[in-house]
């Protein structure tokens, strides 16, 4: 409204002047349009298909493969998180029951390597800690699995700062139990 005015004021000072520039009309319409209504948005179908394949596991209703009892390591979860150390670097995975892997970090990326003194030990394992904690909820990966390593490596510094610094990130180290009903 307020520019509006201010052209037909200019409008009048150059006509005023004598320069030729007239307007057909003075007037500003403003056309309302006419009401939607909203009430057909608010009815529900139903029928509903939800498409998220990973609805059940996150409501704890979907299986878990439980495998044989004389397999090592167990299979029975939905996401496991797993470390490796090799002479050189360290790789941490979070796959799938059936072996595929969805999330991965290692001190071999240039991203994270660039910011490390060394690609192993210590500190690289708290980094790449903190790396694939936010890896994980970026992907949507709030639990998993991490107790599928070997229970003598357990006590290494390293493993016990990773698992440290994905709890500080956010994410919980172990997955619900599943609901049977």
């Amino acid at each position: 409204m307020a520019l509006s005015s201010r052209v037909l004021l200019a409008a009048g000072r150059l006509q005023a002047g004598g320069a030729g520039l007239r307007f057909a009309s003075t007037t500003v319409g403003l056309k309302t349009e006419a009401e939607v209504d909203t009430s057909e948005n608010e009815i529900v179908a139903p029928d509903f298909t939800n498409r998220n394949p990973r609805n059940l596991e996150q409501l704890a209703l979907a299986r878990k493969e439980r495998g044989w009892k004389t397999t090592w390591p167990k299979r029975e979860f939905w996401h496991r998180l797993r470390l490796e150390r090799t002479q050189h670097y360290v790789e941490a995975f979070v796959e799938r029951c059936n072996g595929d892997v969805v999330v991965s970090a290692s001190t071999r990326e240039w991203a994270i390597k660039k910011h490390l003194y060394s690609p192993k030990g210590v500190t690289a394992c708290r980094n790449l800690g903190h790396v694939m904690a936010q890896r994980c909820l970026e992907a949507g990966i709030n639990f998993v699995n991490f107790k599928a390593i070997i229970p003598w490596e357990y006590r290494c510094d390293s493993i016990q700062e990773f698992e440290k610094a994905m709890e500080e990130g956010g994410v919980v180290l172990h997955e619900p139990r599943r609901i049977y009903e």
